[in-house]
């Protein structure tokens, strides 16, 4: 995210906002190593916000990211969310999370919540 866009346009959340008590942070394991990552926040009673979605390099492209997004799904439907949104970076180089996401059922929306417009970043929703 830093080497492609600006500092102002960087919205990962950092250990203390993950701890948050409205942030729900999950990891996925392959012994013991850290495959993949991600958390929900919780914008309004009926919507979440995926937050901090990562997967390790070595395993992109065989499930931990599907793996670790189908779960915040699953989460997300158990609280009652009627939606689930995100922001991730809009460069060329975030296309694999964009193909992930688009074949999970997200669409591109306006910026929502505190955001506001901004070149380097992709907004993306679905119902549930």
């Amino acid at each position: 995210m830093h080497a492609w866009s600006p500092p102002e346009s960087v919205h990962a959340m950092d250990i203390q906002r993950l701890r948050a008590g409205d942030v729900t942070f999950y990891s996925a394991w392959d012994g013991p190593v850290l495959a993949a990552c991600g958390a929900i926040k919780q914008l309004d009673p009926g919507h979440g916000e995926l937050k901090s979605m990562r997967a390790d390099p070595a395993y992109r492209g065989k499930g931990a990211g599907r793996a670790i997004l189908d779960h915040l799904i699953t989460v997300a439907r158990t609280r009652g969310y009627a939606r689930l949104s995100l922001e991730t970076g809009a460069p060329a180089e975030f296309a694999p999370a964009h193909r992930l996401y688009l074949t999970n059922g997200f669409v591109d929306c306006s910026p929502f919540g505190s955001y506001r417009p901004d070149p380097f970043s992709r907004f993306m929703t679905r119902a549930l």
